[in-house]
This record gives C-alpha cells, structure tokens and sequence, in this order.
C-alpha cells in the first residue's frame, strides 16, 4: 500500500454564526472548520467529486481552548491512512494571536471518510477509492 502525502492548511476567522452569545465558539464550529480545509485539499488534488461519495463514519476532537468572535485562525487536516475503501484524516484549528494572547491550539483530532459506490440503485455500497484519487493523495 503507497503512504499517503496529503495535507491542506486553510486560513480563516471565526464568525459571529459561530459563536454563542459571549462569543466563544461552540464546538460544531471545529466540523466548519476541518471540512473547509479538506474541501481545500480535494481541490488541489483535483479530486472531482470527492464529497457526494466520501461520508464521515467516525469523528472525534479534542477541544483545548476557546476561540473568540473576529479571531483568526488556522486549520491543517493531513491524510494519515489511506486504506482500500476508507481514509484516516488528522486535523489540528489553531487560534492566532489575539486581544494579546498567544497562538494556541484550540482542538485537534481526526476522522475517517470512507468511499461510496452510488452508480446503482438501492443502497451506497463501499467501494475501493478511484485508482487516479490514490496516485493524487500519494504524489508528491
């Protein structure tokens, strides 16, 4: 099995949707987050169409610090295991300088997409990952 070498850091601001009324974000705000990125990586891998065939089955996070309303931040998911049908991805949302504290990192975590089959009818079956995603997920 080839070793997986991709990642996507993406650059945001937490908004005011994201955060409870004293403007600390609330933890759905991580999912936003961590699926932009990887919605940033399946682009610049060229990965057509990854996202109506590429459910979450597992997500887990640990949060460590708030983030605030106007905060910027930065969010790196990596691909970690690339399996035949299924896909292991690490994330960590870091929170920039800000109101004079220093960067931390927020949360961190990972989860698993795994790839659907859905030419036919009924039920998505699981279905080895398209042989060209593979070669853009290795590639360096």
């Amino acid at each position: 099995m080839r070793t997986p070498n991709a990642s996507a850091t993406l650059r945001s601001r937490i908004e005011w949707i994201d955060t409870d009324a004293a403007g600390i974000y609330h933890n759905s705000t991580v999912t936003r987050l961590v699926e932009s990125a990887e919605a940033s990586l399946a682009r610049e891998r060229s990965l057509d169409d990854y996202f109506p065939v590429a459910p979450r089955v597992r997500f887990e996070a640990d949060f460590e610090a708030p983030l605030f309303f106007g905060q910027e931040v930065t969010t790196t998911v990596t691909v970690t295991e690339l399996g035949r049908s299924s896909m292991v991805f690490a994330f960590e949302v870091w929170g920039e300088e800000f109101d004079g504290a220093p960067r931390v990192r927020a949360a961190k975590g990972r989860y698993v997409t795994v790839h659907l089959d859905r030419s036919g009818p009924g039920r998505p079956q699981s279905a080895p990952w398209p042989s060209d995603w593979v070669d853009r997920l290795t590639a360096s």
